[in-house]
């Protein structure tokens, strides 16, 4: 629960204050997050349009792949565009509304990253587990099902944290130290009461937004595993373990830097935080649909028979 401090302000707007306050480094972070930008764009572009004109990749598997490229486009929008706006209009305020949306919208797709990689899980143990009954089972319509299930959960989920946050009118200050609208940072800058929103972020956050989709994620893989193990030719076993290997090393980053970031933030000073931050939300965004293409042989294929029609 937070103490009512002296100095209580109501606020009409934050300041962002970025990545770094030193002036000798701005120029090369608004490089860095712009080419960081573009690539993240161009490469999540170039797979979800690889999915959708390529009829030898609409299964399952890309499917839940373009929502997760959706996902990466959209996470790194949201949060990278203020650092690049800063920098062309010298403007680092936000209005209180729209803070609380940028708020809203990151945890929204945040939340909807780790369910969708929760359904990429399913579709893998189906896939290694049961595959003759693979297209029986993950079918178009299951597909676009469990997919919409993950967008909605995501967007459902974190509006009763966010109404409680946006309900706070008592603040210590209006200067948020970090280069969007976290709501740990957020919230570490009220002076009205958390209580409900601790419980909130325990029960809900912990439990059912972050908890569930590890869960849901990591069982069918003791599954596969058990599987892969059965097989008995090492040349199925790594066959059957390349299958699945993009999408392990994907999740298995993005668990590691949000435990970085939200699970042990205690233990990390404020530059430590926002480095997690900028980790999570432009280089992983940016190195997904890489990690999915070097390591993907349809994805491959794919590319040169775009490279091939497009020089044609």
């Amino acid at each position: 629960m937070s103490l009512n401090p002296p100095n209580q302000t109501i606020v009409a707007y934050f300041i962002i204050k970025g990545i770094s306050d030193a002036p000798e480094l701005q120029l090369p972070l608004f490089l860095l997050v712009l080419l960081i930008y573009l690539v993240t764009l161009g490469g999540n572009m170039t797979l979800l349009l690889l999915v959708y004109f390529d009829h030898q990749l609409h299964t399952s598997m890309y499917f839940f792949l373009a929502n997760l490229s959706m996902v990466d486009m959209s996470s790194s929008t949201i949060t990278l565009h203020k650092i690049l706006l800063v920098f062309i209009s010298g403007n680092d305020a936000v209005s209180f509304h729209g803070c609380i949306t940028q708020m809203y919208f990151f945890a929204s797709i945040t939340v909807d990253e780790l369910f969708i990689l929760a359904a990429m899980s399913y579709d893998r143990y189906v896939a290694i587990c049961n595959p003759l009954r693979y297209h029986s089972v993950m079918t178009g319509r299951t597909s676009v099902l469990l997919a919409s299930c993950c967008w909605v959960l995501g967007f459902l989920m974190v509006i009763p944290p966010v109404v409680i946050v946006s309900g706070f009118t008592c603040y210590t200050s209006n200067h948020i130290d970090h280069f969007f609208c976290d709501m740990m940072s957020l919230v570490s800058l009220t002076c009205s009461d958390t209580s409900i929103l601790e419980i909130m972020n325990l029960t809900e956050g912990l439990i059912l937004a972050t908890l569930s989709p590890f869960i849901l994620t990591f069982i069918p893989y003791g599954f596969i595993i058990s599987t892969i193990i059965k097989i008995p030719t090492s040349t199925g076993r790594r066959k059957a373990f390349y299958t699945c290997s993009s999408h392990l090393t994907v999740v298995t980053i993005l668990y590691v830097i949000l435990t970085c970031q939200y699970i042990l933030p205690t233990t990390l000073n404020t530059a430590d935080k926002k480095y997690f931050a900028l980790f999570n939300t432009a280089a992983v965004p940016m190195l997904n649909p890489l990690i999915y293409s070097l390591k993907n042989k349809d994805v491959k294929s794919a590319l040169r028979r775009w490279f091939m029609k497009n020089r044609i």
